[in-house]
């Protein structure tokens, strides 16, 4: 380990700060200023739009300026984009607010990279532990994020203007330690060819596994979790509750992150996969127990301990299906992937919660769990066929 990935790993706690503020607090502050109820999360899903829509600007910007610059504008894209939701929470404009969260989104897709980069930042022999470790950075975020928003939610007469204010401080505080970061500068091949075409990468089994499994994990994660506040809100808990439990599905999330990479270079990827998996039906199983806060504390928990496993072992697996020559747009790809499900299960999330409750969003979170599921086992019987042939 070194410098350059602690320092990393904590740009990536500020990074989850910012996620974990924006899913706090957007769907409360959309269901305020909504036309129409079903519309609460859309600037939960702006966000995701506007990270989908960058991707492949983003690895332009990768390819041809360089990690660490590519990373400083989504940073002041982060600035800017909070300070532009504070004014529109100010004005009490909805479809402003839904505008910079997809600008927002810039930095989103910037910072999904974070967890490529770290591989790059270590020796090959460490580069699962490196992708975990960076992974676990998001702790700080666990902390920082639900009680930011409620520390912030009355800082000014307009409730939580002050948090998107403190994100905007977020993000110049992770400009100030990226620029101590120092990235290798690209291999040299690069310059040279451009290695296999991305259809080519795509078609791959282990890159259509890794790609499904990261993005369909972070879906159903992604829907879970943006709709907790409001369906607390809904079944009268405080807000105090909601922060509480949105706190512990991050530290789930984030803190197996310190051991996780020792689990997958010991098991393998597959096992952890699946291991993930399994946490995320449990999850659901208990969410449609009740209502209590203790359901939804313990099912979004587990629920992010499952993504934990489920969405790094993607991302080690994902390694293994490119070329360093190939990894901007093999990882452009994969963060659309990502990105596209996110979009969806955002929208979803808000329609299902306000029309159809919460034990129906459940319900409807076992469909992309048990592709995933079908997946793994494919790419399982596909890596036992190999060695044989």
């Amino acid at each position: 380990m070194n410098r350059n990935l602690w320092l990393l790993a904590i740009c990536q706690g500020l990074f989850l700060t910012n996620n974990v503020t924006f899913i706090a607090i957007n769907g409360l502050v959309g269901l305020s200023l909504a036309p129409l109820g079903w519309m609460a999360t859309l600037p939960v899903m702006g966000y995701v739009v506007g990270g989908a829509m960058s991707t492949g600007i983003v690895a332009h910007t990768q390819k041809h300026f360089g990690r660490k610059t590519s990373f400083q504008l989504g940073l002041i894209v982060a600035v800017l984009s909070a300070l532009l939701c504070c004014y529109a929470a100010y004005t009490r404009n909805f479809w402003l607010l839904v505008a910079a969260t997809v600008i927002a989104g810039y930095y989103n897709a910037n910072a999904q990279l974070y967890r490529f980069a770290a591989a790059e930042l270590a020796q090959a022999s460490f580069r699962e532990k490196a992708v975990s470790l960076v992974m676990a950075g998001g702790l700080l975020g666990a902390v920082a994020g639900p009680n930011l928003a409620a520390g912030t939610r009355t800082l000014t007469e307009v409730p939580f203007a002050g948090a998107y204010l403190a994100l905007a401080g977020v993000a110049l505080l992770a400009m100030v330690l990226l620029a101590f970061i120092h990235f290798p500068p690209p291999p040299v091949r690069q310059a040279v060819s451009g290695g296999r075409s991305l259809r080519k990468i795509m078609r791959q089994p282990v890159f259509i596994v890794a790609a499904s499994a990261g993005a369909l994990g972070y879906g159903v994660m992604n829907l879970l979790m943006a709709a907790t506040p409001i369906a607390m809100q809904v079944c009268g808990l405080p807000f105090s509750d909601a922060a509480t439990v949105l706190e512990w599905h991050v530290i789930g999330m984030f803190a197996p992150g310190f051991f996780t990479g020792h689990l997958i270079k010991r098991f393998g990827t597959l096992p952890i996969m699946a291991t993930g998996l399994a946490l995320n039906v449990v999850c659901v199983l208990i969410a449609l127990s009740g209502v209590e806060f203790q359901q939804f504390l313990v099912a979004l928990f587990l629920l992010g301990l499952g993504w934990n496993f489920l969405f790094t072992a993607s991302t080690t697996l994902a390694l293994t299906a490119y070329r360093p020559e190939e990894k901007d747009k093999a990882q452009g790809a994969l963060n659309f992937c990502v990105f596209a499900v996110l979009a969806l299960s955002s929208l979803a999330s808000g329609v299902l919660v306000t029309t159809q409750g919460w034990t129906l969003l459940n319900l409807g979170s076992l469909l992309p769990l048990g592709v995933t599921g079908l997946a793994l086992g494919w790419l399982a019987l596909q890596q036992r066929r190999a060695p044989a042939a």
